[in-house]
């Protein structure tokens, strides 16, 4: 059992409702309620989301172990924005549609926003004193606070201090054209579209966009790759026994920094910030000798605001599912029924 502590909630009711981080890998599922001191985990679980064929049937494994007592609400931090009743997102292991979910489930309602999204929100709790530091303050500052991972695919979002809680901004960062700084960036970029065009960043700044560098990176020296998954180039890199490998994890840690850069400057991100993910808590080491820091501070003025942005490196784990859950529960209503048919 987990208590997290947001704002207490006037006129929220205490039955139990399902709360899931529904990533493109991995679904983090949990069975939570509003408590007196916050948000309280009666179970929880991660799932492999390409070993279940929908995410009925998904969520049904979780509500058949763990569950005790009939469940009516749910909300989905998803990867992608919700269009009319389907959330839509090339990452996800399977379609999802909100009408197919509540029916299968006999649910009342299913609420949805995206996943980093719910990250924003969890930065009122424990992501925000979690992680390693990667550069910048130790200290955490005054302002929009910055939360971003590459995954499978590539999100982020803003979290806006404000009352009650403040607001959050969600984003579809990864979608935006990637800009090369390095000549061998601009290579890179001419070997995956050679007639030019539109190439977004999540291309290469995500897990399988470091297979994607590493693989144009072959190319280009006309060699035949070895390694056919992120995690296997990464592993080759950090035993510095494979320069095409290497230098795709440079290529994607400095894309990374600049991109960074250029959203914490757009929101001036003076709050700090926070990598979020498993990729990159896992290969942290690469990370912190990269060009990632010089990248992100960018040149001139810029540079002198940037040095004072905190950044730190976190594994998100169940934060999405509570910060997903804190959302729900802000938008509860007077008398203990939760609004129904909320979307971001």
């Amino acid at each position: 059992m987990a208590i997290d502590h947001p704002d207490r909630q006037a006129g929220i009711p205490t039955t139990p409702f399902l709360a899931a981080d529904i990533g493109g890998t991995h679904a983090r599922v949990a069975l939570v309620r509003s408590a007196h001191h916050g948000i309280e985990t009666l179970a929880y679980r991660k799932f492999v989301c390409a070993e279940f064929t929908t995410l009925s049937a998904l969520l049904r494994a979780f509500v058949d172990a763990d569950a005790q007592v009939p469940l009516r609400h749910c909300v989905l931090a998803c990867a992608g924005q919700l269009m009319g009743d389907e959330v839509v997102n090339d990452n996800l292991a399977w379609p999802i549609h909100l009408s197919q979910l509540r029916e299968a489930l006999a649910l009342d309602d299913v609420a949805v926003l995206n996943d980093f999204e719910a990250l924003g929100h969890a930065l009122d709790g424990a992501l925000a004193h979690e992680g390693r530091h990667l550069c910048g303050p130790r200290t955490r500052g005054v302002g929009p606070t910055l939360v971003i991972g590459p995954g499978t695919g590539l999100g982020a979002a803003v979290h806006v201090p404000g009352p009650a809680g403040g607001f959050v901004l969600t984003t579809e960062a990864g979608q935006m054209d990637y800009a090369p700084n390095s000549v061998r960036e601009r290579a890179i970029l001419a070997q995956l579209a050679p007639d030019g065009g539109y190439v977004e960043f999540e291309r290469i700044v995500s897990g399988p966009g470091l297979l994607t560098a590493y693989q144009a990176l072959c190319a280009l020296q006309g060699e035949t790759p070895e390694h056919a998954t992120p995690q296997a180039v990464t592993l080759a890199a950090a035993a510095g026994n494979d320069a095409r490998a290497t230098e795709a994890v440079e290529v994607f840690c400095a894309s990374l920094g600049s991109l960074v850069g250029n959203l914490a400057l757009a929101f001036m991100a003076t709050g700090g910030v926070y990598l979020a993910g498993g990729f990159l808590s896992s290969m942290f080491a690469l990370l912190e000798r990269s060009a990632f820091e010089e990248r992100f501070l960018h040149g001139r003025s810029a540079r002198a605001l940037l040095a004072q942005v905190p950044v730190w490196v976190t594994e998100h784990g169940h934060h999405g599912v509570l910060g997903a859950a804190r959302w729900y529960l802000r938008r509860g209503v007077p008398g203990g029924v939760i609004a129904s048919g909320l979307v971001a």
